[in-house]
């Protein structure tokens, strides 16, 4: 679970919650997992490699966040440790697979849940014994990683709703 650019840990309501924070770069969102991730950064003032120099010193892990959304994080040569398919857009994920592929970077799912009902469109499958936040990293880090999307009748509905939205925001 993710805020921007702030992590409390507090809000971690169960074991099934790995620590983390949404930091906003100069280029983009980059989504930072572990065990211990930075508390506060503020938006705008890390570099992509600056964010993920951070991360890696919080033994966390660095994922281009929403990469096709108001984001030019793809395009940094940060040393990122995956990408992201977004449960907001997936349609993307032909273009995140080259990406992926390009860079030799697993790729993670990630349901960017606003609401309770986006809660789950997209999710990781993790090739794991145990569920703690340092073998989320390992895995991720290793490529043991699978993105799980669930293509439902309100998945599609929502898809062309959000894509809306946001090419409304110039967000595409």
């Amino acid at each position: 679970m993710t805020n921007h650019d702030f992590f409390r840990r507090e809000t971690l309501v169960s074991d099934a919650c790995i620590p983390g924070i949404e930091i906003s770069t100069t280029e983009g969102h980059l989504l930072v997992i572990g065990p211990n991730p930075p508390e506060r950064t503020y938006s705008g003032t890390l570099s992509p490699e600056e964010a993920v120099e951070l991360a890696h010193r919080h033994d966390c892990v660095a994922i281009v966040a929403h990469p096709f959304r108001n984001s030019r994080l793809r395009e940094s040569d940060a040393d990122f440790d995956a990408i992201e398919i977004n449960g907001k857009h997936p349609e993307h994920r032909k273009r995140i697979q080259r990406i992926a592929s390009d860079r030799d970077l697993p790729i993670v799912g990630g349901s960017d849940a606003h609401f309770p009902f986006e809660v789950g469109r997209l999710s990781t499958r993790l090739d794991i014994d145990q569920f703690t936040p340092e073998a989320v990293v390992d895995a991720i880090r290793d490529g043991r990683v699978e993105p799980v999307v669930r293509d439902g009748r309100l998945t599609r509905a929502l898809r062309l709703v959000y894509s809306n939205i946001h090419r409304l925001r110039g967000h595409l």
